[in-house]
């Protein structure tokens, strides 16, 4: 089965350290491949406590799209339940430069578990299990950051993290399945976050066949996520989606 498990859906500080919704990231499964992307705050626990349970030692890799506590948090651990507490040598982890070397998050002692650290980059490909991706253009964050797109064998998967939006980042994201990370209701103008309406004009610019809205801050909790996507979809004509705490999408439908 090709899926995709959102393990939480809260995103940015006070959602996430108030748990209003679950944290975790999210857990794809492609092509006989599995990857943890974004492993937040309780991503084991998400794991074990799934119906039914995923075991980390299915998976074949960890992506951080960035450095940011709610992105990285069970990083380590989730490394160390990979390869069996490093006693079985396997995976891949993916992270951009500043989160490996100027202010590490995946910490050195867990580095020797898996097969190998792979810095990403704007502009790269990579490939791990029967799956490749790419990075395709740096965010405009507080950190270096990147979206992911994946390519495979009959889905592509374009997965948009935190980033304020810029023109033309619609370009990069042409995909059947469009995850979108939407933290507030308005931006403002001045937080490195996508809002609503720059949802709006993404999911106009890719027409993907399905998008998905997840990583909402405290403003789109209390706006209500599912009438949120409701409107989206009147807008934009596409079928749009909220993600909720454990939700599955099958890709194969």
């Amino acid at each position: 089965m090709n899926t995709i498990k959102f393990l939480g859906t809260a995103g940015a500080r006070f959602a996430v350290t108030r748990q209003i919704r679950k944290s975790g990231g999210m857990w794809l499964s492609l092509d006989d491949t599995n990857i943890l992307i974004d492993p937040g705050p309780g991503s084991l626990i998400r794991c074990l406590s799934s119906k039914p349970k995923l075991n980390p030692v299915n998976l074949d890799g960890i992506i951080l799209s960035h450095r940011h506590i709610d992105h990285s948090n069970d990083v380590n651990i989730m490394i160390e339940a990979m390869t069996n507490g490093g006693y079985k040598k396997k995976g891949v982890v993916f992270a951009p430069s500043d989160a490996l070397d100027d202010d590490p998050v995946v910490l050195l002692h867990f580095r020797n578990h898996v097969e190998e650290i792979v810095k990403l980059e704007e502009g790269g490909s990579y490939k791990v299990g029967n799956l490749e991706f790419f990075t395709p253009i740096l965010h405009i964050h507080d950190c270096e950051t990147y979206g992911i797109r994946f390519q495979g064998s009959k889905t592509s998967i374009s997965y948009i993290s935190d980033t304020k939006y810029f023109e033309g980042i619609e370009s990069y994201y042409n995909s059947d399945v469009l995850i979108l990370n939407v933290v507030l209701v308005d931006s403002k103008g001045y937080i490195n976050h996508l809002s609503i309406s720059d949802a709006e004009r993404i999911i106009q610019g890719t027409k993907p066949r399905i998008a998905i809205l997840t990583h909402f801050g405290l403003s789109m909790i209390k706006a209500k996520p599912c009438n949120i996507s409701k409107k989206i979809s009147r807008i934009t004509g596409c079928n749009v989606i909220s993600a909720s705490d454990g939700m599955l999408i099958s890709l194969d439908e």
